[in-house]
């Protein structure tokens, strides 16, 4: 296994978590703009429509992956810098 794999797992490990939360907060802040409300709504709440909770699953799953792929693509970067290869 190449040092820079060896060395990437843990990272990316860490970096997944503090992207997993700063996606969910950013998701919270967005959706008290858009929504007008503090908490988006859930697939099972019997009040709200099919939209509003089909919107808000959207935009969750866009931010969530744009968070995971710039996390991702950061900590690949930065053990290539420190190992001079870019992890698997």
């Amino acid at each position: 296994m190449k040092a820079a794999a060896i060395t990437y797992k843990p990272v990316g490990m860490v970096l997944g978590t503090v992207g997993g939360l700063a996606a969910g907060a950013l998701f919270k802040q967005l959706w008290k703009v858009l929504g007008h409300e503090e908490d988006a709504p859930d697939a099972t709440d019997e009040e709200r429509t099919w939209r509003e909770v089909l919107v808000a699953a959207a935009i969750q799953g866009a931010i969530f992956a744009l968070v995971k792929a710039a996390v991702d693509r950061a900590g690949a970067t930065t053990v290539r810098k420190v190992t001079g290869t870019w992890p698997d």
